[in-house]
């Protein structure tokens, strides 16, 4: 057995994803969700604490080469800003590793939303004002209507579905590929709602991946 045929028996092996029992496997990975998996993380994947002005965030290289070792197709869902040259680079570098029809994408909508003076107190971000008084604009670019269409229109060409997300909107779908005898896998970041969590066949925790889809980053200002 050679070295990659090791590793993938070893991640299968170790997180329970045994080709036995998940067979043809399609990993969607809703990135707007995952992206913050690790934000609030203090030490790194060896479990050392971050230098000040450190933080970890998700590889791409790193994310789609370990969704390989178990999975048949993975597709990626993110959202874009047409006019942050940051962003379109970001889906860019997306699509040359997941490959360019594997990339799914649209622009991120920039909903209003107006302040309280409580609000106004704890808020970070950039504050502008009109005739209406003060508000921030909050990115919002949701998908799971797209993915939840993606894994119904190809519900024939896969036996499991790996859902890399925590969002509870997709229970509805969950439970469609139950009752179509999908098998489940949900990779998640922090707490999952209960109803979520009973349509599982197999639940990883990010915490658990993110020695091998993580890397070191400077915070912004730093």
């Amino acid at each position: 057995m050679g070295l990659p045929e090791f590793k993938k028996q070893q991640i299968q092996e170790r997180f329970g994803i045994k080709p036995d029992k998940f067979k043809r496997i399609i990993s969607f990975i809703d990135f707007g969700n995952v992206d913050y998996w690790y934000e609030l993380d203090e030490q790194d994947e060896d479990g050392t604490l971050l230098p000040s002005g450190q933080r970890l965030a998700i590889n791409l290289q790193k994310l789609c080469d370990f969704l390989r070792l178990f999975s048949d197709d993975t597709r990626f869902y993110y959202g874009h800003d047409p006019a942050n040259s940051g962003s379109l680079a970001f889906i860019s570098a997306a699509k040359h590793i997941f490959g360019r029809h594997r990339v799914f994408t649209k622009r991120i909508q920039q909903v209003r939303h107006d302040l309280t003076p409580v609000d106004s107190i704890s808020n970070t971000r950039v504050v502008q004002s009109d005739d209406r008084g003060d508000f921030v604009l909050i990115p919002k670019c949701n998908f799971d209507v797209e993915i939840s269409v993606d894994a119904i229109r190809l519900v024939d060409d896969y036996d499991t579905i790996c859902l890399l997300s925590s969002d509870s909107d997709f229970v509805s779908l969950l439970r469609y590929l139950r009752n179509r005898n999908k098998k489940i896998v949900l990779i998640k970041g922090g707490h999952i709602q209960s109803d979520l969590g009973a349509l599982l066949d197999l639940k990883i925790n990010a915490q658990d991946i993110k020695q091998y889809i993580t890397m070191k980053k400077q915070r912004p200002g730093n």
